[in-house]
């Protein structure tokens, strides 16, 4: 079995860590039988033959087995022409030393025409960029009502501007290049409340095509990040006239530096100002703290999300966050590279987290796989989050290495059975789940408007997988869509509450989030068996804060902030 380049730790670093804990918190739960659900309302079919979708990935590839290639790519899901239908955005690779792919890769962008059905608009938007695309966020950059376009390529980044017509632009300003970097996961996030949307740019190695790949059994196969230098991420200031400020250095974002993957950001401490988490792959995990102005400190170890709970890095790839057992605390959920357990962190108060792996069952049939892209979300509409997984090995001759692990194997989904479990439901959740590929990014969304969350799943060298979400039971269900005024448009770092049936969930507005990529800018809630909902509250980002009492069921509910001047 190979054992892809883990970093041993030392156990001295898990007892710092345990020791700056609260004693309660050291004391493990109960630890449930890790058994496969016997039967599940959650059902998908594969739906890509006939979507209309024609992308095909590619990774740049040559033979060579040069590390950039393992891991593209991410990808995005949104509106982008505001007709009420979520987009999808798939990111490719480009030409690599030593290939010659001919066109020349570009991304691709497919408008939803409804009931599964897409239509290629890469190069009417101008949204068919050629960059080796890695990482991608989106987000209301000018606050003109338009999506704009993050992407962190291998190479030189770019910002589009989304022009309101169905077309893009790219933005000038040299200071989104980040500096020709291999780039990871992004978040958009207003760091300091002045209400636009500032720019995380995680960074993952410092590549050469000097470092040669590595040998195993006789076969090159890719080396892992510890061959390279790790590069500080970026933090890109938006000043609000159109430019961006780097501002890594001062905002305390450069004193540090991982191999970061994906990226998201939340408000962890609930004092209203948006921190940013970033899985780092195979060493520890980043919590930037925010102090409200824009500066950060790193407190991941503090808070018990940089190692697992042996006190091990995770080899961190994609990262969601959600209330997983509808206490009011998001917790987190990240996804690792093989002979690594996923991990699920829960969020257990007072800006701690505790390592709830094993007692929740997510770990189970998760230690070989290598997952890439998660999404929390409610598949069945019975009030709890479930989680979907992107599987795919990173070596590509794995099946000439190991007779017990693919290159290409199915993905998975767990069911969240009353925020106590975490199940495999996968083998039993319709003929969508047997596909086999080696999947990277991934977006969860409701794409043909019946209240269902979707899937489309990125697959490295391949097509994409559209899966509809076809669910045994059908149940009520309300879906949120924040409008900004003195916060940023999208809202991002605002929290919805929706109580319903005795029952209250929560969940932020993210602006990228799951393996380098971005999706769910429309908050999903089921409702289980509650007929309607009470009431609806949110905390703006800018400080207001707004309840709708009795909103219809079934149906998107559009809430705009007040007008008048909020207060933190």
């Amino acid at each position: 079995m190979i054992r892809c380049w883990q970093l041993g730790l030392p156990a001295t670093f898990h007892r710092i860590r345990t020791a700056l804990l609260p004693l309660a918190l050291l004391v493990p739960g109960p630890i449930a039988p890790c058994a496969r659900a016997q039967v599940t309302d959650l059902w998908f079919e594969d739906v890509t033959a006939a979507s209309g979708i024609d992308f095909t990935h590619c990774d740049g590839s040559s033979g060579a087995h040069y590390l950039v290639e393992a891991v593209a790519s991410g990808m995005a899901s949104f509106d982008y022409d505001r007709d009420g239908l979520v987009d999808v955005y798939f990111l490719n690779g480009s030409n690599l030393e030593g290939s010659d792919y001919r066109p020349a890769p570009t991304n691709a962008l497919y408008r939803n025409l409804g009931e599964f059905r897409f239509t290629d608009a890469s190069h009417a938007s101008g949204l068919a960029d050629a960059g080796f695309g890695l990482g991608a966020a989106v987000g209301d950059i000018d606050n003109d009502g338009f999506s704009d376009v993050y992407i962190n390529n291998y190479g030189a980044n770019r910002l589009y501007h989304n022009n309101g017509d169905g077309t893009f632009t790219p933005w000038i300003d040299d200071v989104l290049a980040c500096g020709h970097k291999v780039g990871g996961g992004v978040a958009m996030l207003d760091i300091e409340g002045d209400g636009d949307l500032d720019i995380y740019v995680a960074n993952y190695i410092q590549f050469s095509y000097a470092i040669p790949a590595s040998e195993f059994r006789g076969r090159t196969v890719y080396g892992g990040p510890l061959l390279y230098p790790k590069e500080p991420d970026d933090l890109l200031r938006n000043e609000g006239d159109g430019t961006f400020t780097n501002i890594s250095q001062s905002a305390g974002i450069a004193e540090e530096a991982e191999w970061g993957m994906g990226v998201i950001a939340l408000d962890y401490d609930d004092d209203g100002d948006t921190d940013i988490f970033v899985a780092n792959d195979s060493t520890k995990n980043f919590l930037w703290e925010n102090d409200g102005t824009g500066r950060f400190t790193e407190v991941g170890l503090l808070t018990g999300l940089a190692f697992d709970h042996r006190g091990d890095p995770q080899g961190s790839m994609g990262v969601d966050a959600a209330d997983v057992n509808n206490d009011g605390l998001l917790d987190l959920f990240q996804t690792a590279a093989t002979t690594h357990h996923m991990a699920t962190s829960q969020n257990v108060g007072s800006g701690f987290f505790q390592d709830a792996t094993l007692r929740w069952g997510a770990g189970k049939g998760t230690y070989y796989p290598v997952n890439w892209g998660v999404a929390y979300a409610d598949f069945d509409n019975d009030g709890d989050r479930d989680v979907f997984i992107a599987n795919g090995h990173i070596h590509d001759n794995m099946d000439d290495l190991d007779d017990t692990v693919s290159f290409r194997i199915a993905n998975q989904v767990l069911e969240n059975q009353g925020g106590r479990r975490l199940v495999d439901v996968s083998a039993m959740a319709g003929p969508g789940m047997a596909v086999e590929e080696s999947s990277r990014g991934l977006v969860v969304e409701d794409l043909n408007l019946d209240g269902k969350m979707d899937v489309v799943v990125l697959n490295i060298r391949s097509r994409p997988t559209v899966l509809a979400n076809r669910a045994r039971r059908s149940r009520h269900w309300i879906a949120v869509e924040l409008v900004g005024v003195h916060s940023n448009r999208d809202a991002a770092g605002s929290r919805v509450w929706v109580e319903s049936g005795g029952k209250t969930q929560v969940l932020d507005v993210h602006c990228g989030r799951g393996y380098q990529g971005h999706f769910g800018s429309r908050l999903h809630f089921g409702l289980d068996d509650a007929a309607g909902v009470d009431r609806i509250r949110v905390r703006w980002h800018a400080g207001a804060e707004q309840t709708v009492e009795n909103p219809a069921v079934d149906t998107l509910v559009q809430i705009v902030e007040p007008h008048s001047v909020p207060t933190r």
